[in-house]
């Protein structure tokens, strides 16, 4: 597997790679739709007083193998190889010291004002890395400080380190911005301010040295709150979930079943491929919802970061890795069945338009295949260190 460890690929230039390819990758979608292969030719019915023999039967062509060598190919080309062990960037090094810090701020529930809301709170790690604090398991949104509700669902935490931007409306440039917004959005971990929390870490004495060993440079200002959210972004860079299909994208055939190969066949013929491509299968662009057919829905999208008109129901494109897994879906959580969400998304943002039951069915097998293995040692949860003396108290006002 390949690690791109302290590699100098930027975010920024991941998008314009991408995006250079994306005209092509549509052009080529919009081209296959009106290409379709014909239906074969219906057989004669039978004669009145006559009933097909089991021979004739058996002489029904099946359908036709995909070629295994021949689809990897292609979906080299679209997904740029299997997923890394980690994705760190140049100007924020992976170290054994501040991979363990980003670890323990990362659950650790003292960085929200009422101390009873973590990262992984939303983003639970024992559960594919999405909110499953319900009963039934999974919510809508998140609920943040005294009850409140966002207004956008959690989505996974797992390979977000393979996205070019963050959040669905892309506001944060990369993880490590990404990290300081909960902390201080009042609906979420509702800290006060930034001197809040590093006043509350630095209380701590375990922090203060767990600081010092990840930063030692920064000698007596190494507890930030940048540095906080730096520490946090090492840790999830290294939150990737290799699968099958990686397998099959590194060379294994067989890594994949006929089954699977079919349904990837189905995913790129149906023309999926214009929003998820890349190695995330997703999350390298964003998209408008109802891009080929209008889908109702309140949230504007990136138009409430930019207000420019382009980007009303411009959303970033999810990716579809633990996608079984990761259910309610869309930006508000209001889609449940994974089989429901492919046959909406066909109809709504592909040339195909709406799609067969078979198709959806063997779309979602091979969207199974990319199910990957969690890193259970890497994100066991860690002993935090003790409260000091001067350690704010719970806050639920």
């Amino acid at each position: 597997m390949r690690t791109y460890r302290n590699r100098a690929v930027s975010p920024r230039f991941r998008w314009r790679s991408l995006m250079a390819v994306a005209p092509i990758t549509l052009a080529m979608v919009l081209s296959s739709a009106c290409t379709q292969e014909k239906p074969a030719e219906t057989e004669e019915p039978p004669k009145a007083g006559k009933t097909p023999t089991a021979a004739a039967a058996a002489q029904t062509p099946a359908q036709p193998a995909v070629d295994a060598a021949e689809l990897l190919t292609r979906a080299k080309g679209l997904f740029q190889g299997p997923v890394p062990e980690r994705l760190d960037a140049p100007n924020n090094p992976a170290t054994e010291e501040k991979i363990a810090l980003g670890r323990m701020l990362y659950y650790d529930k003292r960085l929200s004002k009422g101390q009873d809301i973590s990262c992984n709170s939303c983003h639970m790690l024992d559960s594919f890395g999405i909110d499953a604090r319900e009963p039934e398991g999974q919510r809508q949104v998140s609920i943040g400080h005294k009850g409140q509700k966002g207004d956008r669902n959690s989505p996974t935490v797992y390979n977000s380190a393979l996205h070019f931007r963050q959040f669905w409306d892309g506001r944060a440039a990369d993880l490590v911005e990404q990290a300081k917004g909960p902390v201080l959005n009042p609906v979420e971990m509702a800290m006060p301010s930034e001197e809040a929390v590093v006043e509350l870490l630095k209380s701590i004495p375990g922090y203060v040295e767990a600081f010092g060993k990840a930063f030692p440079d920064a000698g007596k200002d190494a507890v930030s709150y940048d540095n906080m959210a730096l520490a946090i972004a090492v840790f999830e860079n290294g939150l990737m979930t290799p699968s099958p299909f990686d397998k099959f994208l590194a060379g294994d055939t067989g890594a994949l079943n006929q089954q699977q190969l079919v349904g990837l066949k189905t995913f790129i013929d149906t023309g999926c491929i214009a929003c998820h491509v890349g190695p995330g299968v997703g999350g390298s662009m964003y998209q408008k919802l109802g891009l080929i057919k209008p889908y109702e829905t309140k949230d504007m999208g990136r138009f409430a970061v930019t207000q420019a008109e382009f980007d009303k129901f411009m959303f970033k494109v999810p990716t579809l890795r633990n996608i079984e897994h990761t259910a309610p879906y869309l930006h508000d959580g209001s889609i449940e069945s994974l089989e429901e969400m492919v046959s909406i998304m066909a109809e709504h943002q592909t040339p195909s338009g709406k799609i067969s039951e078979d198709k959806v069915k063997s779309i979602v097998t091979f969207l199974k295949a990319l199910t990957g293995t969690v890193p259970t040692e890497y994100v066991a949860e860690p002993e935090l260190p003790e409260s000091g003396p001067k350690t704010p108290k719970p806050d639920m006002t």
